[in-house]
């Protein structure tokens, strides 16, 4: 089955949110496929639903409360974000959280980066440290917001609040773990590959719209 696939490149996450949201409605309605966004963020914090007092200090970088499940967490530069916009036919969104862990692992692995799932804490997981964060919502059984995958990211701005609860010590990043900076682009196809892979579908670039 073919879906859509939109590259923003680095998006403000105001006008991201406002394209997927837009993005899901029109899948509920069924005119367009299910569709994955991939984008790049400046830095920003977004608050998840279980966002307590205790998980977030006052900042000067922007900060936005949304719908998704999750806790408090941070998205900027050299972190690849995902947002699949998917019909959840099944109604099974465990099923959907899974076969995105799934391709991060996969993609991770490419690295020789030996990714884990860690029981009742969704996301990735290297060697105790998290390696990439989760968080959806569901409308209509239409899934938007979605992952965080901290490639190049610089993990000093996790300091600015406690990331899904944790201490901030516990986030990695593909960077710290080899040493080395890694090709942006690179593994961002990797993971539409591996995606593929995970779901069944086979994503198809769409041009961008002017303003996302």
């Amino acid at each position: 089955m073919s879906c859509f696939l939109f590259d923003l490149g680095t998006v403000e996450y105001g006008k991201a949110l406002k394209f997927q949201k837009a993005l899901a409605v029109r899948r509920a309605k069924g005119e367009i496929p299910d569709s994955l966004i991939l984008v790049e963020h400046p830095h920003v914090v977004t608050l998840g639903r279980k966002t307590t007092p205790d998980n977030f200090k006052p900042q000067s970088i922007p900060v936005f409360q949304v719908e998704r499940g999750g806790d408090a967490t941070y998205h900027g530069p050299g972190q690849l974000v995902g947002y699949p916009i998917f019909l959840l036919n099944d109604h099974d969104v465990r099923r959907h959280v899974r076969s995105i862990e799934e391709a991060i692992i996969r993609s991770a692995a490419a690295y020789g980066i030996e990714g884990r799932l860690l029981e009742g804490h969704p996301g990735v997981w290297v060697s105790g440290k998290k390696l990439a964060s989760i968080g959806v919502a569901v409308a209509d059984w239409v899934s938007y917001h979605g992952f965080a995958l901290n490639v190049n990211t610089d993990l000093s701005y996790f300091e600015l609040i406690r990331p899904c609860g944790l201490d901030p010590s516990t986030m990695t990043s593909m960077q710290k773990m080899l040493g080395r900076r890694l090709p942006f682009e690179e593994v961002k196809a990797r993971f539409v590959m591996e995606y593929s892979a995970a779901t069944g579908l086979e994503f198809s670039s769409q041009r961008l719209p002017q303003s996302p």
